[in-house]
């Protein structure tokens, strides 16, 4: 493993008790970041951190990411036990059944987006004024090439992670001049419990798409998010990397 510098940093990580946000806490601790796991479920993400633990300090919050209310909690209680704020990843999602556009229930439709889209926001809404003070930070999103394809049968998700891009676009541009850099990574498929929630043919029909046969690994995500959220990453933002196994075409 390559090691960032995230020295003294502190990473607050939505989503972060397991799958790609368990694997992205892992490579921030490794790197020497500390890292906040922001999680609705509370008994995974104290588990996360717990199992965590030997490789730094990680402390787990409850949060409900659509909530206005319990994100600002979030973002009070983490500054408080840690004083600051480097780096906010936004990682948490639901994918939502798979089915056509005028076949999903409304509630389930405006769910993913709540989730996928208006949570990145709040958090946003919270901690950026917080990096504002500090002349720095770094905020990676982590959208999908659904988002940029529109897969069918997954209307809501890719309507959401189209947003997520947008989002990460215009941030980015607002806060170009400030020290802190805004950029989002989409993945193609990285294989996580999200499948639970996917069809067999749905997951069929992704493999099918990336042209190195196989789906992405953890990992692999965790790696580029990291760089993303170091000095290292000086001249992008606004970006959008994909992770693809060759699936993406622009």
């Amino acid at each position: 493993m390559n090691k960032i510098d995230l020295n003294n940093k502190v990473a607050v990580v939505t989503g972060g008790a397991r799958g790609i946000g368990l694997a992205i806490c892992q490579r921030f601790l490794q790197s020497g970041a500390k890292v906040a796991i922001w999680d609705m479920d509370k008994e995974a993400s104290v588990g996360a951190a717990r199992s965590l633990s030997e490789f730094g300090e990680a402390k787990a919050f409850q949060v409900e990411l659509t909530d206005d209310s319990s994100v600002a909690s979030a973002t009070q209680q983490t500054l408080e036990h840690f004083g600051q704020i480097d780096i906010l990843v936004n990682n948490a999602g639901i994918a939502g059944m798979t089915d056509k556009t005028w076949k999903i229930p409304p509630e389930e439709w405006r769910r993913v987006v709540e989730v996928d889209l208006i949570g990145p926001y709040l958090t946003c809404h919270h901690i950026v004024p917080h990096m504002l003070e500090q002349e720095s930070g770094r905020i990676v999103n982590v959208a999908s090439i659904a988002g940029k394809e529109g897969n069918p049968n997954a209307s809501a998700y890719s309507s959401a992670k189209a947003g997520v891009i947008a989002l990460t676009k215009s941030l980015g541009k607002e806060l170009a001049e400030t020290g802190i850099l805004v950029n989002c990574i989409t993945p193609a498929v990285i294989k996580t419990a999200i499948f639970d929630q996917m069809s067999q043919s749905h997951i069929d029909y992704m493999l099918s798409k990336i042209p190195m046969g196989r789906f992405g690994q953890v990992e692999e995500a965790a790696a580029l998010v990291a760089w993303l959220s170091s000095e290292d990453c000086s001249f992008s933002t606004g970006a959008v990397y994909d992770l693809s196994g060759g699936r993406a075409t622009y």
